[in-house]
């Protein structure tokens, strides 16, 4: 596990192993909100966690576990993997606990923020989360407000991503790394990326600031977390590999306001369709 500006790599794991796929704290990447982690576990495996002066989001990405978070054990998960189907999230404020205990492969994110809310842990279920579409023509993509803004959380916000293969994602490009509400507000943001080919399928993502001043370009692979730390943050899929993405944010504000780069915009005026390949889950 190797950890660079704004990118986490995930750790490779064999076939039939089980451990952690990715973990970082807001101190070792050195940002104030999100601490995170995902992990794969074998049937009959458990993993306990507790969210003392923290809330915390828990996606199962695929599988189907056990959770007991003090109301009784329940049997949770769907999707065989995220290009699977909709998913499972539990939210969990400050002051709870929850173990999960694996009956298929089931492989789990977790995302923290500092909080001392005083909240209700709530299982949000794949027929709760709401879902749609954003864009058009080569950059229309399946959007799964898994927690949004209107849900009954501190600081935390959950969102799904799906971009077919060949098309832009995050465009046109935005930012929130300003708190001037209502226009935008100050969020950070976790891109955990899964694709469709693993061993060969990759995103490009590009980091830029307005000035310029800051111009960068990562190439996401399959596990990887790029940290949106502030600018301007769109992506692309690599042609013939269907690109998924988890984003964890948190800031000053759960609006989600943003500011789009103006030199990009006239774009939305050319988008006369939706991509026929949406929705990709259902």
């Amino acid at each position: 596990m190797s950890t660079l500006q704004n990118v986490v790599h995930s750790q490779i794991l064999a076939d039939g192993e089980s451990g952690e796929l990715v973990r970082f704290s807001r101190e070792d990447v050195q940002w104030e909100w999100m601490s995170m982690s995902a992990r794969r576990l074998n049937p009959g495996e458990a993993f306990s966690a507790a969210t003392n002066g923290e809330e915390a989001a828990f996606v199962i990405l695929g599988g189907r576990c056990t959770a007991e978070w003090g109301t009784g054990e329940l049997s949770i998960g769907e999707r065989k993997n995220v290009f699977g189907g909709l998913p499972y999230c539990l939210y969990l404020p400050s002051g709870n606990a929850v173990t999960f205990k694996a009956e298929t492969v089931c492989e789990i994110a977790e995302c923290r923020v500092p909080s001392k809310a005083k909240l209700e842990p709530k299982l949000i279920t794949p027929s709760e989360v709401v879902s749609g579409f954003r864009g058009g023509g080569n950059a229309s993509r399946q959007i799964v407000e898994v927690i949004g803004p209107a849900f009954p959380a501190d600081k935390l916000v959950v969102i799904e991503v799906y971009t077919p293969g060949g098309n832009w994602s995050s465009y046109p490009p935005h930012k929130h790394d300003v708190h001037n509400p209502p226009a935008e507000v100050d969020l950070d943001e976790i891109y955990y990326y899964r694709i469709k080919r693993p061993e060969t399928g990759f995103a490009l993502q590009r980091l830029y600031s307005g000035d310029q001043s800051r111009d960068v370009t990562i190439r996401a692979k399959d596990g990887d977390a790029i940290l949106v730390r502030s600018g301007f943050h769109p992506v692309v899929a690599g042609p013939g590999y269907d690109v998924y993405y988890l984003n964890f944010l948190a800031g000053t504000s759960r609006t989600l306001a943003v500011t789009e780069d103006p030199n990009h915009v006239w774009l939305k005026s050319t988008w006369n369709e939706t991509d026929p390949r949406l929705p990709m889950v259902r």
